[in-house]
């Protein structure tokens, strides 16, 4: 082989390297930047589920923007600002008797079981009228919303009517419906309708159905609790009239007995 061809020879492969390295370098660069452009990708997706994430937490609950409405839908057949003012009974009765309740409550379930249909005849009979405030202090022990749930359901049920608010708060709390205090069971809308069924004048009653799974009284629940919150009263079941505390003789608690109530309900109204 010549020596002008063996040089030829040389530059040639040296030329055929120089080509494939920087071929070779292009491909590295864009390696390179096909990993930096995906970790920012990652990077961004990432951020953005965090902040989604974020946002998502931060958000109010249903109740939380229920309790934040300005505007309210409140039941037929009550009274006051936001229709906070539930009264039921005749006219023309003397004395009010205030009865504070949460509806997922074990004690206001026994008394209500024992001494329920005891108030409901007086009221019928005139002796006094019941103002009824709904708590959900419960839900806040232990994160739950049956008791805000269950409140809504009986707005639904005062606005067809007060003796169907009042059949439906007695079915909520009979020993055949009423949960355990730790089975948030109320805030299934299916077992709150379950139970209405037991009430003829809610049995197949498309309104008060459409109203229980609607919300349509959710913000007034809400804003009922707020009213109990406001009113200094710790526990239920609480009974009130004419601003005195009803308990059984003897006792800093509720007439849980029907023979206890009524003598304490007939000293109050002597009072």
């Amino acid at each position: 082989m010549s020596k002008r061809n063996s040089q030829a020879s040389k530059a040639a492969a040296r030329e055929r390297l120089r080509l494939e390295r920087e071929r070779q370098a292009k491909k590295d660069k864009l390696r390179r930047q096909l990993i930096v452009a995906g970790t920012g990708v990652l990077v961004l997706a990432i951020a953005g589920g965090v902040g989604f994430g974020i946002m998502q937490a931060n958000k109010p609950s249903h109740w939380e923007a229920a309790a934040e409405k300005t505007s309210v839908t409140a039941p037929e057949n009550t009274e006051g600002k936001d229709g906070t003012s539930v009264v039921i009974g005749k006219a023309d009765a003397k004395k009010t008797l205030e009865l504070y309740e949460d509806s997922r409550c074990p004690v206001c379930a026994v008394f209500e079981q024992a001494v329920g249909e005891t108030v409901g005849k007086d009221v019928e009979a005139g002796k006094y009228r019941i103002k009824y405030i709904g708590a959900t202090f419960i839900d806040n022990a232990d994160n739950g919303e049956g008791s805000k749930n269950a409140l809504s359901a009986l707005g639904a049920a005062l606005d067809v009517s007060p003796d169907a608010f009042m059949a439906y708060k007695s079915a909520l709390y009979s020993e055949k419906f009423h949960p355990e205090e730790s089975d948030d069971k109320f805030a299934e809308d299916a077992y709150l309708l379950e139970i209405a069924d037991s009430v003829p004048a809610l049995k197949n009653n498309s309104e008060f159905r459409k109203n229980v799974e609607d919300g349509t009284f959710d913000a007034w629940a809400m804003k009922m609790s707020k009213t109990f919150d406001d009113s200094g009263v710790g526990g239920t079941p609480t009974l009130r009239m004419d601003g005195k505390k009803i308990t059984a003789e003897g006792s800093d608690n509720a007439p849980m007995t029907v023979e206890q109530y009524t003598k304490a309900i007939d000293k109050a109204l002597k009072g």
